[in-house]
This record gives structure tokens, sequence and C-alpha cells, in this order.
């Protein structure tokens, strides 16, 4: 299923090839076969975009998924809160390897190393030693339901009220891999102690509005609540299990005005409680893939480098890696596609596909870019009939292997040649470092001309001949270009997508 045919690294205009419909039909068939309530796809290939939207986004009310459904995408959740304190750290209020009791008002401290401080690297990469322990589910609750809201330290410090032995790991911190939503939560707790701003509003205004992410961790910020996938389980039929409004904006938390900033950010589930659109996420993706090129200004080149950089490896001992599907991980991202059970696309010359998965309330979502080349997707789906069964060849659900059977082949299809000389035109390799050939030039000369994310002129080219179809990239900055190329006719075709790594 996941054998691959030969990788073509080119950058080329789709449209609607037959195989772009094929591509379609093969991603409906999994919806029908997995008996998917719905499900929402977005890809891209070597800058070229495209969504598919199927089946009900409420089978009660018999409303169709489309571009605008927004999902609560569970733990990819974590990536985006992972961009919000990385915004902090990119403007210099504190530094990766600070101790975080330097910016809370109570000590996060495992008893079993009292000398040993918690960092934020570590809540990012799961190496603090924090952990989902027993307390962490009746925690949970009270956040949401008590009156006031309780602080962290009731969860985290011996003696609190919600406090367990097993709240922290018997490794040290920084030692060892454990996958923990709670860590999401201290995380969230930082950014409100840190930017004196509460959780949802801050990721809000400094990430969601510059990235025109409409979605959001508050329900209240949605504007049009028939957007948002009721998430359903099969209980002897559809049963739904959250977000399940039929219409209805749901009134403001009750207990929201007791929450003091910088003690408890769980109240707006920055571990899993993110509600966005598969587009959105594809927007999200190109934001981190490009080290910030598709949106200037939000977050530094450097800072998201160092959040795709590589904190933990997995060598058989340093950690949990999650039924073999967690093997490498940065700050807030998951790299996968190492081995056979994490693999995307193992096959391929595609590299680590890095990005995260999630799963929560019948919801299974993915979103990945590849590394070493130009593809992204996102995808949801908001229950399944059949359940989710375990992978045949890797630790992702069958749904999930199904689809990335029919991803690969598309990522890796070679494409089909129109009769319109400029779209014949090809170039690659892409990411590129020195060179960036230019083939299937028809008839020359040929002027190309390279611009940056602002529109200003880099560069001007004149190609007279195949010999001398290549553009030196040894001397232009990092990051996202766009490379337009005039033939001979007067034609110019749409700008093709190149990012300088």
């Amino acid at each position: 299923m996941r054998t691959s045919i030969c990788l073509l690294l080119i950058l080329f205009f789709v449209g609607t090839s037959l195989y772009s419909q094929n591509f379609e039909e093969d991603i409906e068939q999994i919806f029908t076969d997995f008996q998917l309530m719905g499900m929402s796809v977005w890809v891209e290939k070597n800058g070229e975009e495209q969504s598919y939207h199927f089946g009900l986004k409420d089978f009660t009310r018999n409303l169709e998924m489309d571009e605008d459904t927004k999902y609560r995408i569970a733990s990819i959740s974590k990536t985006v809160t992972a961009l919000g304190l990385l915004k902090l750290y990119d403007n210099g209020l504190f530094d990766l390897d600070d101790p975080i009791n330097d910016y809370l008002s109570f000590p996060i401290t495992n008893p079993s190393f009292p000398g040993t401080e918690i960092t934020f690297r570590m809540l990012l990469s799961h190496t603090s030693s924090i952990q989902d322990g027993s307390g962490y589910n009746g925690f949970l609750n009270a956040t949401f339901s008590q009156n006031p809201i309780p602080s962290l330290e009731e969860l985290l410090i011996p003696g609190g009220v919600y406090y367990t032995a097993n709240m922290y790991r018997t490794e040290p911190p920084g030692t060892y891999f454990a996958y923990s939503n709670l860590n999401y939560g201290v995380i969230a707790t930082l950014i409100e102690a840190i930017s004196n701003e509460r959780f949802d509003e801050f990721m809000k205004i400094e990430i969601l509005n510059p990235l025109v992410i409409t979605g959001s961790y508050n329900i209240q910020d949605i504007n049009d609540i028939n957007d948002i996938a009721v998430l359903y389980r099969n209980q002897g039929g559809w049963n739904p299990q959250f977000d399940n409004y039929q219409g209805v904006m749901p009134a403001p938390p009750t207990n929201l005005p007791s929450l003091v900033l910088g003690t408890n950010g769980l109240f707006f589930s920055p571990q899993g409680g993110l509600r966005a659109s598969a587009n959105e996420l594809g927007t999200l993706l190109q934001f981190i893939k490009s080290e910030g090129a598709s949106h200037p200004g939000i977050i530094s080149q450097q800072t998201l480098q160092e959040m795709k950089s590589i904190q933990w490896d997995f060598n058989g001992s340093n950690g949990d890696n999650y039924f073999d599907l967690f093997n490498r991980w940065g700050l807030g991202v998951h790299h996968a596609n190492l081995s056979e059970n994490d693999q995307i696309c193992l096959d391929s010359e595609w590299g680590s596909f890095i990005g995260h998965p999630g799963e929560a309330y019948g919801l299974i979502s993915d979103a990945y870019f590849s590394e070493d080349g130009a593809v992204a997707f996102s995808f949801l789906t908001n229950g399944s009939f059949l359940g989710y069964q375990t992978g045949n060849t890797s630790s992702y659900y069958t749904v999930e292997e199904a689809l990335f059977a029919v991803l690969c082949a598309y990522f890796n299809a070679p494409l089909s040649l129109n009769e319109v000389t400029l779209e014949q035109i090809y170039v690659y390799p892409n990411p590129v470092s020195e060179g960036l050939r230019i083939d299937g030039v028809q008839a020359f000369p040929i002027h190309a001309k390279l611009y940056d994310v602002r529109g200003v002129l880099v560069f001007t080219q004149r190609i007279e001949d195949n010999d001398s179809a290549a553009l030196n990239f040894s001397e232009i900055e990092k990051g996202l270009y766009f490379l337009t190329i005039d033939s001979p006719f007067g034609e110019s075709r749409k700008p093709f997508k190149v990012i300088k790594k």
C-alpha cells in the first residue's frame, strides 16, 4: 500500500489534470470505505493548494462539510500553543533553557529531583518529567466547573488538593521523553504569566489573527457557530461527543471571571482545544515550513528553525515512544517518517515529515509537511462508524494509512503536460540550496525573474538555451521566493513558489 513511484522534484502548476481528478476520487473512496461522518483534506504540492470536503459536520441537521468547517483539532493545538510561547521567546522575554520557576508565582519541581530545574525547552519537547498522573483528570474537571478556578499549584505541588505522587516521572527532568498534555497546560500558564494576557486572547492577537486564522481556543470567538463540526462516535448509532451546539452559541463560562492570570492555563485547552479548518492548518504548516516567509514579521526565521530542530531522538531507552509512533521531537512538533512504525511516505525522498497528529472525542487529525520537499497536508475527520483500528504497517490508524498511501502516490506522481508552452516548464530542486534548474522550455530566449515575499525584484536572468537554464541561488538568503518566467511570445505564467534552504 505504501509503495511509491519514482519521485520527481518538480515545481509545476497542477491545474485540472486527470490525476487530480483521480486523487479526489481516491480520497472520497477512503471516506466511503471507513464510513466517516465527515472528512476534510488540504494538500499542497509544489506550491499549489487543493482542499476536499466530504460528509456532514452536523448529522442531526444534515449540514455538509465545507472549507469553512472548523474542527476541534485535538493535539495539533499543541503546535500552535508552542508558537505562542516561541513568540515571547522571539521577543527576548526569556531563554529556552531558563528555569520556568523564574517566571511563575509558585514553584514546579519534580520532588525526586529538587535540585534539577525544569526549563521551557523541556516543556516544549515533552522531556520535563511532568506527566498526566492520576490527579490530572480531576483537576481538569475542576478547572471547568469550580468557582474559583483552581491553580496548577493544587496539582503539581505536594500537598495540593489534586496532587498525586505520579504527577512526575522517576527520571530526572531533561533526560526522558514522555508525551504529556499537562506540559502544555504549564506552557499556557507561562504565556499568561509572561505576557500578562489571558491565553486565548494572546493567541488570537499574536498568532491566529496575523496568520489570518479565524479559528480560536475560545468558542465565543467563532463568527458562525454553524461552522463548528460536531464530533461523533458510533455508540449504537451516531452519538455526539463534543461541540454539539445545534446552531446556538453557548453562554460564556460563569467561572471565567475568577481566573487569575498565570495560575491555570488549562482553562482554554491549549493541549487540544483549538478550533480550526483544514485549510487553516495548511496556513499553519506553510508558516512553519517557510520559516516565517509566508507571513513575515510574526516570528523570526531563527526561532522557527529552532522549533523544527531535533530536541529529542529515541535511542531505545530514553523515552516512552508512544507505541513506536514518537521517535523524534522538536519544540512542539513531531518528526515522523523515520521508520516503518511512523511512516507517512517512507519509500520516497521527502525526508522526515514535521507536524502533529491528534485524536479526541471521535476525531482523528494530522497536519504535516515534508522537510526535504514541497509537499504538505492536513486531514480531519469528525468520526467513523467503524471506529478506528490499529494500523497494519505502522503505528497510525488504518484510515490514516489509507490516506497516506493516496497522498504519497499523488505527491510522487509525474504530472501531465498540457499544450501551453509555459505550462510545460518545471524547476527543481525545491527547496534549493545552490542551483535551481529550469527544464521543459520549448522556445528560447526566456526571462526568469525572482521576487521576495514583499514583491521586491531580487534578480532577472535571460536564458538563451538549455545549457544556461540554471539560476544561481548560492548568494540568496534563506526564505520563500516567487519565480516568474516570460516566454519569447510575451506570455508570463503565474509564479512558482521556491524555498531557499
